[in-house]
């Protein structure tokens, strides 16, 4: 085990959540290694929004702008390179990369995101984060009275037909045959001027991103401006679950109160651990998981 690749923590996810615990543990002088890949999942994403200071801000700018304050701290060390490989060694986790490289660390940090699996549509995955999009908190301002279609099924699609019913009525929700909603939901969207399609798509018609048109699996089609599309995802690394990380119900990494999951030593922040997708939760859970982690530290050295 080499000195140089020895670190207080490592955290794994260079985005806004890794970023910002990675701040909180430099200003706390602990030495860190950032390992990041350089993929976020908001790469199509035109805008960022709902972050105060930075409301309308392109997302690659935020984070340009974040790591050059962060590597202002000079116990902190970036690594562009991907993590594969994770273990526990005595009183240090193993991190190996894609390049053979390995690095060691008292606490581990997750800030690695979720993985949008897209459905194989056409059309679909060219428009999302431009004009199919999954939050009405992120993206609902920017798209507010424009003919809109929800694309989800039973509860996820009541629940963003409440939300997205006050940003825009002219609102339609497209279930593909699998509606799973009960009885009483129906009237409810029914006495909102919801209506409801109940017909898979097939095409996403669209101008660079921007949507026009769905067509659907009878030859039907329709005009819309705007989908909000409930999709599933998975966990975006897989080295969490290796190391023995429970994971919730819906697929996140279960973290407490404190963003520490359920093996010592391992923590988690940002969208892997929590159904509250946005930068500006991002940031927050990421720097309460610094804090949490150099007092954990702390108390183990004091």
């Amino acid at each position: 085990m080499k000195n140089e690749n020895v670190f207080d923590v490592i955290i794994i996810g260079g985005s806004y959540a890794g970023l910002s615990a990675a701040m909180a543990l430099g200003r706390s002088l602990r030495k860190v290694l950032l390992i990041d890949s350089g993929l976020p999942c908001n790469k199509q994403t035109p805008q960022s929004h709902n972050f105060i200071t930075l409301d309308g801000e392109k997302p690659a700018i935020i984070t340009k702008k974040a790591k050059e304050q962060v590597l202002q701290y000079k116990t902190i060390i970036f690594y562009e390179g991907v993590a594969v490989k994770g273990k526990k060694v005595k009183d240090y986790f193993r991190i190996s990369t894609n390049s053979l490289e390995e690095f060691y660390a008292k606490k581990l940090i997750f800030a690695t995101g979720i993985k949008d699996i897209l459905p194989t549509i056409k059309g679909f995955s060219d428009c999302w984060g431009i004009s199919v999009v999954h939050c009405p908190y992120c993206h609902g301002y920017e798209i507010k009275d424009k003919k809109t279609a929800i694309f989800a099924q039973g509860e996820k699609a009541f629940h963003l037909a409440s939300l997205v019913n006050n940003l825009t009525k002219d609102v339609t929700l497209i279930t593909s045959n699998i509606s799973l909603l009960e009885d009483e939901q129906i009237q409810k969207l029914e006495k909102h001027n919801i209506k409801i399609i109940d017909k898979e798509i097939i095409e996403v018609v669209h101008q660079v991103g921007y949507l026009n048109q769905l067509i659907f699996n009878d030859g039907s089609q329709e005009n819309f401006e705007a989908v909000y599309a409930a999709v599933p995802f998975t966990q975006h690394c897989s080295i969490p679950l290796e190391l023995g990380c429970e994971i919730t119900e819906m697929g996140h990494l279960k973290v407490d109160f404190l963003q520490k999951t359920t093996i010592s030593g391992v923590f988690a922040c940002g969208d892997n651990s929590s159904m509250l997708r946005s930068v500006a939760h991002a940031v927050a859970s990421g720097n309460m998981c610094g804090a949490m982690v150099n007092m954990e530290l702390i108390k183990e050295e004091f």
